[in-house]
């Protein structure tokens, strides 16, 4: 196909009953969604999606993106309109616009947002599941805002990243790493408490922020010390993390390009 034509389109959606964002055979995906709706709307299929982040079983977005290649013009306010209404009702589009060849949604400069929702004590009720992860129990929430604080910065993430490989690029900066309050969602079958860890960079590996989540937890719980965190971020550690939080309660919360032409 020879593309021509190029657009980014900015989507929100529940992730609870979908496996994830790319497409698995036999699985019901968000990007098979997305491209089974673009060819009802288009009456044919020669077009190409890319996704500009990819997301796990049950993972959540407030705000995602992804590329539209065609080989022909597209008015744009009839196709959102149209493309929206024959989404599934756990997927919403919420913007169209126009790029040029020269934008890359893959390698484009961008900052990442993710969200982790989670609550503990008494046991929540169940429809909350869908975006607040439980921890049983009681946590620390305040020496978990410490141990938040010591993830942002440049560090050497390998303990950190399901399955590295030798292209893999263990050393990132995390701009912002912070447990507040939840005030973003609300509702009557919410928790009377919960939390947010609030985690913001250029890039994320593998499983990155459900991994450091899993960490938060255990620290938490008594489990390991701010110390272990420290070592954990070492270039010679050794330490393996295994304990990995819920899928349910992360969001890629927003997805921010410094230029997008048009």
């Amino acid at each position: 196909m020879k593309k021509t034509h190029y657009y980014l389109i900015h989507i929100q959606y529940l992730g609870f009953r979908f496996s994830g964002w790319q497409k698995q055979p036999g699985q019901k995906t968000i990007h098979l969604m997305v491209d089974k709706t673009v060819q009802f709307v288009l009456k044919h299929d020669r077009f190409k999606t890319l996704g500009g982040s990819r997301t796990d079983a049950k993972v959540s977005a407030n705000q995602a993106v992804f590329e539209l290649f065609v080989d022909f013009p597209i008015e744009m306010d009839s196709f959102l309109a149209e493309f929206d209404t024959n989404l599934p009702s756990d997927i919403r589009a919420t913007k169209m616009e126009s790029v040029d060849e020269k934008f890359n949604i893959i390698q484009s400069n961008k900052q990442k947002a993710y969200r982790y929702f989670f609550t503990c004590g008494p046991k929540p009720h169940p429809f909350s599941v869908s975006l607040i992860a439980y921890f049983n129990g009681e946590l620390d929430i305040e020496l978990m805002k410490e141990g938040a604080k010591l993830f942002e910065g440049k560090h050497f993430f390998k303990t950190y990243c399901t399955k590295p490989n030798e292209h893999s690029r263990l050393t990132r900066t995390i701009d912002r790493c912070e447990i507040i309050e939840n005030d973003i969602y609300t509702a009557n079958f919410f928790p009377k408490q919960s939390w947010v860890l609030c985690i913001e960079s250029k890039g994320f590996l593998r499983n990155q922020v459900r991994l450091i989540m899993g960490q938060l937890v255990r620290l938490g719980r008594g489990e390991i010390n701010l110390d272990y965190i420290r070592k954990t971020l070492e270039f010679d550690t050794q330490e393996v993390v295994v304990d990995i939080a819920p899928g349910s309660g992360l969001q890629l919360y927003r997805i921010d390009y410094d230029l997008i032409s048009s």
